[in-house]
């Protein structure tokens, strides 16, 4: 019996030991910083940059799906301003972030970031701060052009003061942020421009550097890194599970004409509670929605039993 308790006693001494010390660890890297190259990006006054910018923002790249809190689609049809004041809640395994106000508010906003920051933001992932940004945002390969287009209609907005709420995340966020979250850059050579057709290679752009389809439509671990089959689909998003998207016949779209892809995009959200920014992606134009279903055709066919929700 006291052989018993004296292996117990130093049982509980080294897992004190390994747990102190893990603790001490994790809290010692809750504020990394990090260095990255600042890409040679100015904003533009011209109109149609800026117009560019606002379709991006409300369209493919749906930037308003998570930094308003706003009636977006309302406001939008009746051609009034949305803000991108921020304060959009994502209650996640990890704990709860909240979306940044990426108004010019010089206090609550970004409007004491300088382009290159913002760029540096949204192509590496570093904050002006030096610290990771989460990788929700899928605009590292995104064009020169775009990436211009987007940052010149963010200084063209007005002001909103709007003060959003840090983020809470709970021991298993803390130990994601201290070991997985990295900075994420480009996966190649960043295009100056990308020519906008109807072609696959368009929509490969859109799918991958701008909307994102296979940040959801791709399983992923809990630090963001992808684990499935591209498009394989199988992810669970906000307790919705996200649909095969390739050519196999386990996919959602396998026997959806040009047309029916179009049409059902052209509905907007239909499914209660769905997280995916239909109410953006309805605004992107035929062309873009063409080259983004020819695209989804090429890809590799991948049998799955995902649940169709």
């Amino acid at each position: 019996m006291r052989k018993l308790k004296k292996i117990l006693k130093w049982t509980f001494i080294v897992l004190l030991v390994i747990v102190s010390g893990i603790t001490v660890t994790v809290a010692s890297r809750q504020d990394l910083r990090y260095e990255a190259p600042y890409p040679e990006i100015k904003a533009s006054a011209d109109s149609a940059v800026i117009a560019r910018g606002k379709h991006l923002v409300f369209s493919s790249a749906h930037c308003i799906n998570c930094h308003s809190t706003a009636n977006v689609d309302s406001l939008y049809e009746l051609g009034q301003e949305v803000p991108l004041t921020g304060g959009f809640k994502f209650a996640l395994p990890l704990g709860t972030v909240y979306s940044k106000n990426i108004t010019p508010d010089k206090e609550t906003g970004i409007g004491n970031f300088t382009d290159g920051e913002i760029a540096r933001v949204l192509r590496f992932g570093v904050h002006p701060n030096g610290a990771a940004v989460y990788d929700f945002m899928p605009f590292h390969n995104m064009s020169d052009e775009d990436l211009t287009a987007v940052i010149s209609y963010l200084r063209a907005q007005k002001p909103v003061r709007n003060q959003v709420p840090e983020n809470e995340l709970n021991i298993m966020g803390n130990i994601v942020k201290a070991f997985l979250v990295k900075p994420v850059g480009p996966t190649g050579n960043v295009p100056k421009t990308v020519t906008k057709d109807t072609t696959a290679a368009y929509g490969k752009y859109i799918a991958l550097s701008v909307a994102e389809c296979n940040g959801c439509h791709t399983q992923r671990d809990l630090s963001g890194a992808f684990i499935g089959e591209p498009f394989g689909g199988g992810g669970e998003v906000e307790g919705f599970i996200t649909p095969n998207l390739t050519p196999d016949s386990t996919g959602r779209i396998f026997n959806w004409s040009k047309k029916n892809f179009i049409d059902r995009f052209r509905m907007g959200k239909l499914i209660p509670g769905s997280p995916m920014p239909w109410n953006s992606f309805k605004r992107m134009d035929d062309d873009e929605l063409t080259a983004v279903y020819n695209y989804l055709k090429t890809l590799k066919p991948v049998k799955t039993t995902t649940i169709k929700k």
